[in-house]
């Protein structure tokens, strides 16, 4: 897969490349077209979608405002038709128009609690709806009736869905939620999808829709997942701070943050370095070394905070920690007070991009087969632009 190159001047001594305060409540979603020009975030019961040109402040393109409640999530397809999904129920999928406008279709998803996440498949033709439902709505276009229409997998999800993922050959989705499982699903659709796709798949040889190819069982909320499918592994992060990769055999490994504090999303660097950030605020970047997978750097974070004395760096004793620095749980306080009273970071306490969690992780730029530039949405309403 590749990525338009990035519009933005490149740093080679700053990670940040971009900061766009784009709405003053929090964004829980964003994605791109596929060269890029086009910027969908969520906005309370709204998606806006934005143009993007050189190093100027994106600019508003559109308003899709359906949804009667807060919109969880937003996806593009490869087709630019854009689909979302909200907490009341509902999920639209809105055709781009020759005049700029977009066409909403209502989705039947048949479901009885809020919509959490949504994907589109790699092809375009179809995508996925978590719900606290526990149900996964697939949900696909049927000519005959001119309308998209869901197909349900509801064993064994015992709870909230909070993300999804398909594999690239559109057939193995992954997910997990509030159970604390990662599961991958079939998500065949007999009439859409080849059965030629899966013929020489490890991770099994018959796939009927909706059933379940692997479980893992971790403990902790499962926050985001995403697969690396040139090598069959699937990477996932979790509310207790652990980056967790396993691969069709089962092998499973897993590495905690540096900071200690929760993950909310996570995205492939390359075959071997995943970048990870939540409530940190700012990216953490792990680095597969030797089999083993190891924390590797902090991205936009302030030098000083950046050693291995105050990072948490794998290895390192919490005495040791404490004695070199002394002030990290004053100042991680601090910061939370912040937030909790002005919903922002001070000036002077701030040390990141971002100054409240970052919920999501997507590829900006590629080059060479590594994703060079990467972007974060967050509570704070900033889209941030990172050089890895």
């Amino acid at each position: 897969m590749s990525y338009a190159a990035a519009k933005f001047p490149s740093n080679a001594d700053k990670s940040v490349l971009s900061v766009f305060k784009l709405i003053k409540g929090p964004i829980y979603s964003h994605c791109y077209n596929a060269d890029r020009s086009l910027l969908a975030i969520t906005s309370d019961n709204k998606c806006l979608v934005f143009q993007l040109s050189g190093t100027k402040q994106p600019r508003m393109f559109a308003t899709l405002e359906n949804h009667d409640k807060v919109v969880t999530a937003v996806d593009m397809s490869i087709h630019g038709r854009i689909v979302t999904c909200s907490q009341d129920r509902n999920a639209y999928v809105w055709e781009p128009l020759s005049d700029g406008t977009y066409k909403p279709t209502l989705v039947l998803l048949r479901i009885n609690r809020a919509a959490t996440c949504v994907k589109w498949a790699p092809n375009g033709y179809k995508f996925a709806v978590g719900s606290s439902a526990r149900i996964i709505a697939v949900c696909y276009y049927e000519h005959d009736n001119n309308w998209w229409v869901s197909k349900h997998i509801k064993k064994p999800i015992k709870s909230t869905v909070n993300c999804l993922e398909w594999h690239s050959n559109g057939v193995l989705l992954a997910c997990g939620g509030t159970d604390g499982f990662v599961r991958v699903f079939s998500g065949f659709v007999k009439g859409l999808d080849s059965k030629d796709i899966m013929a020489n798949s490890p991770w099994g040889t018959k796939f009927p829709f909706g059933s379940l190819i692997r479980e893992y069982y971790h403990g902790d909320y499962i926050h985001a997942v995403e697969w690396r499918s040139n090598l069959e592994k699937l990477a996932f992060v979790t509310h207790n701070g652990t980056l967790g990769i396993v691969d069709h055999q089962d092998h499973l490994q897993e590495v905690n943050s540096p900071d200690g504090l929760p993950f909310r999303a996570l995205v492939w660097i390359n075959d071997h370095e995943i970048l990870c950030a939540g409530y940190s605020c700012h990216p953490v970047l792990f680095a597969e070394s030797s089999q083993q997978w190891k924390f590797a750097k902090n991205l936009d974070k302030a030098a000083r905070s950046s050693s291995p004395a105050t990072t948490g760096q794998p290895g390192a004793t919490g005495d040791a920690e404490e004695e070199e620095n002394p002030t990290f749980g004053i100042s991680a306080l601090r910061k939370f007070k912040e937030l909790d009273l002005k919903g922002k970071v001070s000036t002077e306490q701030q040390e990141s991009a971002h100054d409240n969690a970052i919920v999501q992780l997507l590829p900006f730029a590629e080059s060479n087969g590594q994703v060079v530039q990467v972007s974060s949405c967050g509570l704070d309403g900033k889209v941030v632009l990172y050089n890895v």
